[in-house]
């Protein structure tokens, strides 16, 4: 009854902010949780230990081709089976999701393993960064990556059925844990341990994450359609077709944010380490937006979901514009303050006047991309959500593949390395046009 109530009935504004909120608010908790590495690396004020973290990070966004795979595929599909009032579907389709995830996170890591030393040379660590970055991915990667993937998509799940406050709090609590545990594990003062401290306390915050979410669901095993019983692990053709034509195509958009990630790196590298280190600053601190982005994007899903499947289009109309209107005007204010408090904001990070000088460029050229970056997070995120996976991939080749790798290249090529930041911005603002366009298009239609 508080589904429907929350799904159905509430207004519009509230409805979208229960959802959204506690996903934004996760979604903050997690960039600092992702900052707190770099912080409290970059308290060692050793270029290269932060360097290597930066390094890793392609990786790390790995996880998000296989969370979001069986994460926002498993997900679209629960939410719009409550919406047919399917409910034998919806606990079929969180089993499959998750021992699917659990399958491939262990397949993942045996395979950085074998191609260890390619990796990292693909992420361009040279004689100086690569023991750094080597020792951070043993421990966040290798023996990571099966409780990072498995609480991401536990996340997902438990907010396909519109519980986006216990979702959000299995997230804080391996992220909140996780700022607790860097400190002790990378300073002087407590354990030493560098980059490989920050890979040791990311590790150890995903499992008690995990644990979570599995005590969560075991007590409210009446109440949830959620199942983590492998007898409900099945090869249902149909069910694994909805939930890969959605989340291949998310997958993919992680894979082409890797790539791009991958090559800005390796361009900024040519330029030293003060050069990855900064920008390894600058790209944390654009976490901030595009996390709030993605909160926003992701809580509102599950109402879009299900109030498609329920052909209540006009409600879904609503809560799309309702927080497109949001999102906007959060971003713009975020690209200005940041733009103005750009220094400050990277001395927060490291006292180094070289890195200081290229990061706040670099702030300044990312941050001016994320009104439009607004714009494209949400409409993605409405495709997935009512099971149109081709539109979504269409979107994640424009933005890497049409717009942003080339403009990477060329912005080099005539501006050098101050150039590279603004790439991001002539992807996003193309895309938001084309965005606008298909929004329009399904609002006509439905």
């Amino acid at each position: 009854m508080d589904r429907l109530e929350l799904f159905e009935r509430k207004p519009v504004p509230q409805a979208v902010m229960t959802l959204a909120i506690p996903t934004i608010i996760s979604s903050l908790v997690m960039v600092l949780y992702s900052m707190a590495d770099t912080y409290f690396v970059g308290l060692l004020n050793d270029p290269i230990q932060t360097a290597g973290v930066t390094l890793a990070g392609p990786v790390l966004l790995a996880f998000n081709a296989i969370s979001n795979l069986f994460g926002v595929g498993t997900s679209s599909v629960m939410s719009r089976s409550l919406g047919e009032k399917d409910y034998e579907s919806v606990k079929q389709a969180s089993a499959i999701g998750l021992y699917a995830a659990l399958f491939s996170s262990i397949l993942f890591s045996l395979l950085v393993l074998v191609f260890y030393d390619p990796l990292l040379n693909l992420l361009g660590a040279d004689m100086s960064t690569y023991g750094a970055t080597k020792a951070y991915m043993d421990y966040a990667i290798v023996m990571g990556t099966v409780p990072s993937i498995v609480n991401m998509v536990f996340s997902y799940l438990v907010r396909a059925e519109g519980s986006a406050l216990h979702a959000s709090v299995g997230v804080m609590v391996g992220a909140l844990l996780n700022i607790v545990l860097d400190p002790i594990f990378i300073l002087p003062w407590g354990l030493n341990m560098g980059a490989a401290g920050a890979g040791l306390a990311t590790m150890l915050s995903n499992v008690v994450a995990v644990i979570y979410y599995i005590i969560l669901v075991f007590y409210q095993k009446e109440k949830t359609n959620i199942s983590i019983s492998p007898k409900d692990f099945s090869f249902n053709k149909t069910i694994w077709k909805k939930i890969t034509s959605v989340g291949i195509p998310a997958s993919i958009q992680n894979l082409l944010n890797v790539t791009g990630m991958t090559l800005l790196n390796n361009f900024t590298a040519g330029y030293g380490p003060d050069a990855i280190a900064a920008m390894g600053i600058a790209l944390k601190v654009q976490l901030v937006p595009i996390q709030i982005a993605i909160g926003a994007s992701q809580g509102v899903m599950p109402i879009v979901s299900y109030n498609y499947a329920n052909n209540n289009h006009a409600r879904m109309k609503d809560s799309i514009l309702y927080l497109l209107k949001w999102i906007m005007g959060f971003m713009i204010t975020v690209w200005l303050l940041g733009s103005v408090f750009s220094k400050q904001i990277v001395t927060l990070f490291m006292n180094n006047e070289a890195v200081i000088q290229y990061s706040s460029h670099f702030i300044r050229g990312l941050l001016l991309a994320m009104p439009f970056l607004g714009i494209d997070f949400l409409t993605v995120g409405v495709f997935q959500a009512i099971g149109n996976g081709k539109k979504a991939f269409n979107f994640a080749i424009l933005r890497k593949i049409v717009f942003e790798i080339p403009a990477i290249i060329i912005l080099n090529y005539f501006f050098g390395v101050y150039g590279l930041s603004y790439a991001g911005f002539i992807a996003e603002f193309v895309l938001a046009g084309f965005s606008l366009i298909f929004l329009r298009d399904l609002f006509r239609t439905n």
